[in-house]
């Protein structure tokens, strides 16, 4: 087994690769040449700021192409965390339209409260709720609480590809799914218990 996480400069790599390691994973590879991704058995695209910002960077180092190729026609299992779950849509309107990694049907756009007390960015801990069976949840309660930081969320094009719904701004897609391809807009890194178990399920898939 060998889980490459990408490094395109945009994430806290020691985090979620400590994480990894705590949850089992004996070979995690921070990847910053796109060369990296060829033996990978699984890849996580982390990331934290901007759609244009994470492309312009995923396009300069030459990821674009890479990770669309394992992802798509490899079928390695790939997994998208806050930014990088963002980044796997069609395109995104944070720093004008750009064009995202197109991994899953969709398009990024800015949370709109739906209530007086609701705050943007949505910061801290809030409920998940899984929309259909999927091995990413094993041994998950539905409504367990996950670590959310973003301003933006994913606008899924198809519902077979949202995973779970979080109550806040009219039920945000909190995570999406396409074959091998999955997106948390939670951190699982920072969300303890219920976190490492899903990077558990993640890794053994």
């Amino acid at each position: 087994m060998q889980i490459v996480v990408v490094d395109y400069g945009m994430s806290n790599l020691g985090s979620i690769s400590n994480a990894l390691v705590e949850c089992g994973a004996e070979n995690v590879v921070i990847a910053s040449d796109p060369k990296q991704l060829k033996n990978a058995t699984h890849i996580i695209l982390p990331g934290v700021g901007s759609f244009k910002d994470g492309m312009d960077n995923l396009v300069k180092l030459g990821f674009k192409d890479a990770i669309r190729e394992v992802s798509l026609i490899d079928k390695v299992p790939t997994l998208g965390i806050c930014l990088g779950m963002q980044l796997m849509a069609d395109r995104g309107y944070e720093g004008g339209e750009v064009e995202g990694l197109g991994l899953i049907p969709g398009v990024v756009d800015k949370l709109k409260p739906s209530k007086k007390n609701e705050k943007i960015p949505h910061v801290g801990w809030n409920e998940v709720y899984p929309q259909r069976k999927n091995l990413i949840f094993d041994g998950i309660p539905e409504g367990t609480d996950f670590y959310f930081v973003h301003s933006y969320h994913f606008i899924a094009k198809k519902k077979s590809n949202i995973l779970s719904t979080t109550p806040y701004c009219e039920n945000f897609i909190s995570s999406v799914v396409s074959g091998n391809i999955y997106g948390t807009q939670f951190h699982p890194e920072k969300s303890q218990r219920p976190g490492f178990q899903l990077l558990r399920n993640f890794i053994n898939l």
